[in-house]
């Protein structure tokens, strides 16, 4: 079987990496940028160190900031209304997943305008042209949305959130600056550190893992791993250091994708009246269920416990290897305050039990189920779901 690798055309990493931006621009002949950057970065004036390359070198932006968490069908909308207006050729992506994931809905559409209503680009959408070119510029060490083919888009008429997954969307270029990520908040730092987790972890053991993508999936687990507590707690070495290692993440699962623990989160972010579930942490809440499921498969059961070993947890057996490396996620989980439990996350019981099983119907039809190394029916999806509300065994 023919295995298929796609990553950036360039890619820059390292701190002053934004002074790049410039040089290709004017290198590529881009006339105007369309500056993509939700208004908390330009109001604390984050967006301003892209902006203040772009002036410093005589090139033309326009920002855009109507930029929400989750982006909506509507966003996407109004962006690409926006997009038209500005007369802009690129895209400057500035932010964590939501300015990326926006950045290419308004690309795509943009050059294949026959799937402007959004949702008709869910899973692997047909388009036929590359997105507008977009050089994206993280903000956050989690999402890996600079060097992906996938984007998430919130449908708030059905209260879920869908999966995009292009090969047209990639950016052309990614431009990885630690000095981006400096002001990035506590809370934030632990959601988007235990994404990028979540997605080595996924992409090692799922089916389409291959010889390319092993070694950045597990480079990645051995950095977070051993710089997510010191990140959390604002020492900037371990910063830059996840902002490599989530990146290294993102590149393994755009290509090897992702499993369960993606399609539970995507499924539930949206859902319940409490409000959304950060992303990262619905995947940090998933993930230890997550493995204890897969992990009745001989196959996945054989990589968790890899991972493991290769990461120096105790165990004398792969059941004992499995369970360090479960151990040690509840560990984190405690270490940077995030719920073990839905319940514990303030997700009211009545609302959990009338809507669990359509959430579980739709969790099974995610993009990202496919790839997961277990299968799963919509019925057993629901007891692992009750599970992680509840924080019961899966013993199924």
């Amino acid at each position: 079987m023919a295995n298929r690798i796609m990553l950036n055309e360039t890619s820059y990493h390292g701190a002053g990496a934004i002074g790049e931006i410039a040089t290709e621009a004017k290198a590529r002949a881009y006339k105007k940028a369309f500056v993509c950057s939700d208004p908390d970065l330009i109001k604390f004036e984050v967006t301003t160190k892209v902006t203040k390359v772009l002036e410093d070198a005589g090139l033309e932006y326009e920002i855009y900031s109507d930029i929400k968490a989750n982006p909506t069908i509507e966003n996407v909308q109004h962006g690409v209304e926006a997009f038209k207006k500005a007369g802009a050729d690129y895209i400057v992506a500035i932010g964590g997943g939501s300015s990326m994931d926006t950045a290419k809905a308004i690309g795509i559409i943009i050059a294949n305008p026959e799937f402007e209503d959004v949702r008709s680009l869910e899973g692997v959408a047909p388009t036929k042209k590359p997105c507008v070119p977009i050089i994206a510029v993280p903000t956050t060490a989690g999402t890996a949305a600079e060097v992906t083919i996938n984007y998430v888009i919130t449908d708030v008429e059905k209260k879920r959130k869908f999966v995009c997954v292009d090969p047209h969307d990639m950016p052309i270029i990614a431009v990885v600056d630690p000095d981006m990520m400096s002001s990035m908040p506590k809370g934030l730092t632990a959601s988007t550190g235990m994404d990028a987790l979540t997605h080595a972890i996924e992409a090692y053991v799922s089916t389409l893992h291959c010889p390319y993508t092993d070694p950045l999936a597990l480079q990645a687990i051995e950095m977070v791993l051993a710089y997510l507590p010191a990140s959390y707690n604002k020492n900037m070495e371990a910063r830059e250091q996840m902002h490599y290692a989530q990146c290294l993440a993102g590149m393994a699962f755009s290509n090897a994708l992702l499993g369960i623990v993606h399609s539970m989160a995507h499924k539930t972010g949206a859902a319940f009246s409490t409000g959304h579930i950060p992303h990262g942490c619905a995947n940090a809440i998933y993930l230890p269920y997550v493995i204890k499921y897969n992990a009745k498969d001989p196959v996945a059961a054989k990589r968790y416990a890899e991972i493991a070993r290769r990461m120096g947890l105790p165990g004398a057996s792969e059941k004992a290897l499995i369970n360090s490396l479960v151990e040690k996620i509840d560990d984190f989980n405690v270490k940077l305050n995030i719920p073990k439990t839905l319940k514990d996350f303030g997700i009211e019981e009545n609302e959990f039990k009338e809507k669990v099983a359509k959430i579980a119907e739709l969790a099974v039809g995610d993009a990202c189920t496919g790839s997961n190394p277990r299968a799963i029916d919509p019925a057993t999806m629901e007891k692992l779901f009750t599970c992680t509300y509840y924080g019961t065994e899966v013993d199924f």
